[in-house]
This record gives structure tokens, C-alpha cells and sequence, in this order.
């Protein structure tokens, strides 16, 4: 526990350690992850945590919308603001199902998670050195339940229980992916889907036509250094199509 705590920059947290209670040889151990370094506790004891994070370590909140910067990622990711959105319209609810489909990092995924402690998700990502990134992040931001399962959209989906919600990051374009999902659904399930190519914009406007809901165009502008100034630089705009069954 020591050694998480120091791993996640929470060092100075304050342990106290309760050896043996009600026995001969009770003991009560006041210490800091930093302090305890790797010495052993008695095999019958108990354990209590005060958090306390260590200059610069940033606090990482249950509110979906967290920094890119805590998911490790080869830049398949679907940025924060976009992701914050698209968590809204996917609604978390407790013990509901996710399906991240193309989930590239698994941001939606963990979110989703991380924000509704007994809903659970599915990651499904044909790439393996991804899904692989995906079930480290998941580890490192405290939701190690979500399963990933590696594969091809729509093939990878034909034997996963219904789900409540679906989120399609990647693979809007891949023939069968928006059907399939939406024919998985459970009434009153939602499903979002994102494209940043034309073709991508295609396929969702005809899944709106198809199958009703909203699109939404997305464009961000974040103030960058040009020289000793500072310029406003658009993101690529997103369309998103979000829907309900």
C-alpha cells in the first residue's frame, strides 16, 4: 500500500498501522508511505489511510473531463472537453453496461467508471498494443473492473451481453459498426458516436436519418505561444451524433 501511495505521488500520506489488536503484543505504528520504505507489518493487523498528495501531484477528480495528461496514450484519444460531452449524453447509471467501441486509450471507458463506482464497461479495441495501454490506464486510475476485449468491430461485439450505452470512438466509418450497435442496444439505451473526417460526418448524418437523434458540430480554439504572442489554435472540429432507443 506503501508503494502504491508513493507511485501515485502521495508520499507524505499518513499510514497508521494497527498490529494485533486486543493481544499481548498490540502495537500502533504511526508512520508516512514515504517513511515506511519496505519493512513488513505484523501478518494480523489493520490499516488507515489519510491521503495527502505531494507538491505538483495533480488531484484527478471523479467528474468526467480529466486531464489528457493522465491517460497514457499514442494519441488515440478522445480529448477532454469532447469526452466530458459525450459522458453527459451517455448518462452513467449504476450497474449499466458500456460498450467503448474502438476505444483507442479507453478513456470513455474508465470515466464512465470512475464516475459511477457499480456501473461496468467493455473496451473493445482491435489493436493489441492498445488494448493493452487501455487495461494499464484502467489499472493506474483506480477502475481495474473493466474488461477489455480485443478485436474487430462489428465481428468483436457478436457475443457481448446488450449493453446500456455505446460509445463508438473509432471505426464509425467500418461497415456494420453503427447498426450493430444500435440493434445491441436496450430500450432506453443511448449511444454516442464522434467523426473528425467527412466521411465520418457522412456515415453520421445517415445514422441520424436512420435512426433519429442529435448531431452536434464541436470546435475549440486553446490560446497558444506564437512568437512573443499569444494566437488562438483551433482543434480539428467533431461531429457528434448522439441518440437514444
Amino acid at each position: 500500500m506503501a508503494a502504491l501511495l508513493r507511485e501515485r505521488g502521495h508520499g507524505p500520506s499518513r499510514l497508521v498501522v494497527l498490529e494485533q489488536l486486543g493481544g499481548e503484543h498490540e502495537r500502533v505504528i504511526d508512520s508516512t508511505a514515504d517513511a515506511w520504505a519496505e519493512r513488513a507489518a505484523d501478518p494480523l493487523h489493520a490499516v488507515a489511510v489519510e491521503c495527502r498528495a505531494a507538491p505538483g501531484t495533480p488531484l484527478l477528480p471523479l467528474a468526467p473531463g480529466l486531464p489528457d495528461e493522465a491517460f497514457d496514450t499514442d494519441g488515440q484519444l478522445t480529448r477532454r472537453a469532447v469526452r466530458a460531452m459525450a459522458l453527459a449524453a451517455l448518462a452513467p447509471v449504476p450497474d449499466q453496461l458500456l460498450w467503448d467501441v474502438g476505444a483507442g486509450s479507453g478513456s470513455i471507458a474508465i470515466e464512465w467508471l470512475r464516475s459511477e463506482p457499480i456501473a461496468r464497461a467493455i473496451a473493445v479495441e482491435e489493436r493489441e498494443d492498445r488494448a493493452q495501454r487501455i487495461a494499464a490506464n484502467a489499472h493506474m486510475l483506480g477502475v481495474p473492473q473493466l474488461v477489455v476485449r480485443p478485436g474487430r468491430a462489428p465481428e468483436a461485439l457478436e457475443k457481448l451481453e446488450a449493453p446500456d450505452a455505446v460509445f463508438i470512438g473509432g471505426g464509425v466509418t467500418e461497415p456494420g459498426v453503427i447498426d450493430a450497435c444500435v440493434a445491441a442496444l436496450r430500450p432506453g439505451g443511448r449511444i454516442v458516436a464522434n467523426a473528425v473526417s467527412v466521411e465520418g460526418e457522412g456515415v453520421l448524418l445517415a445514422a441520424r436519418d436512420a435512426h433519429g437523434g442529435t448531431l452536434t458540430r464541436i470546435g475549440l480554439e486553446h490560446a497558444e505561444p506564437v512568437g512573443r504572442f499569444t494566437a488562438w489554435r483551433a482543434q480539428l472540429p467533431i461531429v457528434q451524433w448522439a441518440a437514444s432507443r
